[in-house]
């Protein structure tokens, strides 16, 4: 059943994607110039927030043994990770500097402010 969770997350998160509108050339200079400001300040993360945003993580973060089943190979533990180690690796899949493919799909929806507050949640587990 998880890879069929995970499958219809991916789904969900690409049709979004392509549904997006390109804005036009005038719309993203004034979009850029307002988030400018905004982008300069990280932003603190909420855990309650977060931890609604983790739900499709536990499909393999969340395994017993952190064996995944489809493929099977090990995931990482990451319940306990520092909030700055979990920021940075969320950043680097969503920019495609960190590569696996599934988790540069689940990063590529998030905002700053979604990993600010996975980031919260994730890193108050014990």
């Amino acid at each position: 059943m998880r890879p069929l969770l995970l499958a219809s997350c991916l789904t969900l998160a690409t049709t979004a994607l392509a549904q997006t509108p390109a804005p036009s050339s005038e719309t993203a200079t004034a979009a850029t110039a307002t988030q400018a400001p905004a982008a300069a300040s990280t932003p603190v993360g909420d855990a309650a927030r977060g931890k609604q945003l983790t739900y499709t993580c536990q499909g393999c973060h969340g395994v017993t043994g952190y064996k995944n089943a489809y493929p099977n190979y090990h995931v990482p533990m990451i319940g306990g990770q520092s909030q700055q180690y979990l920021v940075n690796a969320l950043t680097e899949y969503q920019q495609g500097t960190r590569k696996h493919p599934t988790m540069q799909a689940q990063a590529s929806s998030f905002s700053a402010q979604d990993i600010a507050d996975i980031a919260a949640f994730i890193s108050s587990l014990k």
